[in-house]
């Protein structure tokens, strides 16, 4: 039976040269930070170069981590910020529509996808119309700005509060109610045939 050690242990070992506790916060974490970060960019081989870029920056600082926040948010922070600067250097190419499986459906994890409710449709009209929504929201939350779109997939994706995105976002936590209200509202309009 395996004791699971705590984050905080896992980056104390990790910064003295541990690479296996390294590997553990790795495991722990790489699904949601791609989650998130796929979300951000809907190209599954950006989001898998920058989430491994992530990790790589964590990995070359985990020395200097203060731990003045816990090592998930420093992570997210990491994740973001790199999200973004791939965002803003590819801003004149169309964002790539993510990989179709054969039924048309998108492949890998979407984030997205994680906001519909888990049980089937019982008729073909609401498959439907669940499907249409969330090719409505992907294509509403691609519209955002990079900071707008990491905010709303922070919060509603990933459950963050409002003090976690601050301290990834590095920015004020009213900075983040206000990115939190724009993209909502922007959402809203974009959506509201839904309603």
């Amino acid at each position: 039976m395996s004791v699971e050690r705590a984050d905080a242990d896992l980056v104390r070992e990790a910064g003295q040269g541990d690479r296996e506790a390294f590997r553990e916060l790795v495991e722990r974490y790489q699904r949601r930070v791609l989650g998130v970060v796929l979300g951000m960019l809907h190209d599954r081989d950006a989001a898998l170069d920058v989430t491994q870029e992530a990790f790589i920056k964590a990995y070359r600082s985990i020395g200097s981590f203060k731990g003045d926040a816990s090592f998930y948010t420093w992570i997210y922070r990491i994740a973001v910020n790199l999200a973004i600067d791939w965002q803003r250097r590819e801003w004149r190419r169309p964002v790539a529509e993510a990989p179709r499986g054969p039924a048309g459906e998108a492949s890998g994890e979407d984030p997205i996808d994680r906001l519909q409710d888990e049980s089937p449709a019982a008729d073909p009209f609401h498959a439907t119309s669940d499907h249409q929504l969330r090719e409505r929201v992907r294509e509403a939350i691609e519209e955002l700005t990079p900071d707008h779109r990491a905010v709303i997939l922070l919060r509603e994706v990933e459950g963050l509060s409002y003090d976690e995105i601050s301290r990834v976002m590095q920015c004020s936590k009213g900075t983040v109610m206000s990115r939190l209200h724009y993209a909502r509202k922007k959402l809203q309009k974009r959506l509201q045939e839904f309603a």
